[in-house]
């Protein structure tokens, strides 16, 4: 095991790595947004504003089950989400109050809660079978935790795949609630009936673990060429 303090980069100094199909888009509205906010909120609050939206997003979908009206309160949790999630950062870099370490720290911790609590609420809710989103979940840590260490051991924060970041993610997952709201389709699929979120995360969570599978191996490979000992 390595030791000593300089074996991981600093946060402050990392590289950033967003090129999703709305990153451009995004980064301008978020500036001007920053730009006008009131004073009277900042990064911490927009941080727990992003949160409890997911964990009302996730409460949503687990009433669903019984009134599918609820898929709206989901849609519109959603957004709230996007605009806390995406913007506490954008607010500390426009005002200058930035807290690297306190920033990255947070802002992940809260990452994993919020997907936890949200997987959970879409099995509850019949959205989506238990053993699905579990895979799903234990793909999107796996990811979550390779990013996490590439950020230090490479200097690289990378926040997209594939042009999909958790904009699009998030997009996405809205028009999935619109699709089952109005047609709730049953899709046949390996002899079984399925629903449409049981489909979708199935797909993705091959995808999210084919990406870590790859992604962990051609790190390591980067790591040891450049680490060699001859």
């Amino acid at each position: 095991m390595l030791t000593g303090v300089n074996c991981f980069m600093s946060v402050a100094n990392t590289v950033r790595v967003q090129e999703s199909f709305l990153a451009g888009m995004e980064k301008r509205a978020l500036i001007w947004m920053a730009g006008r906010l009131p004073k009277g909120i900042n990064s911490d609050h927009l941080t727990v504003l992003g949160l409890s939206s997911m964990i009302a997003a996730a409460l949503a979908y687990w009433i669903s089950a019984a009134s599918p009206n609820a898929l709206w309160i989901v849609n519109i949790c959603l957004v709230l989400n996007w605009f806390g999630d995406s913007l506490d950062g954008t607010v500390a870099r426009v005002r200058n109050r930035q807290r690297p370490r306190y920033g990255y720290y947070v802002d992940h911790v809260v990452d994993v809660i919020a997907i936890s609590i949200l997987m959970t609420g879409m099995a509850l809710g019949g959205q989506l079978r238990p053993g699905i989103a579990g895979v799903f979940l234990v793909g999107y840590l796996l990811l979550s935790s390779e990013v996490f260490l590439a950020t230090h051991a490479l200097n690289k924060f990378k926040i997209s795949y594939f042009k999909f970041g958790p904009t699009e993610l998030r997009i996405l997952l809205i028009a999935g609630n619109l699709f089952v709201y109005y047609m709730n389709p049953q899709i046949a699929w390996f002899g079984d009936i399925w629903q449409l979120f049981d489909v979708g995360f199935a797909i993705g969570a091959f995808g999210v673990l084919l990406v870590f599978a790859t992604t962990a191996i051609r790190h390591t490979v980067q790591l040891y060429n450049e680490e060699r000992l001859d």
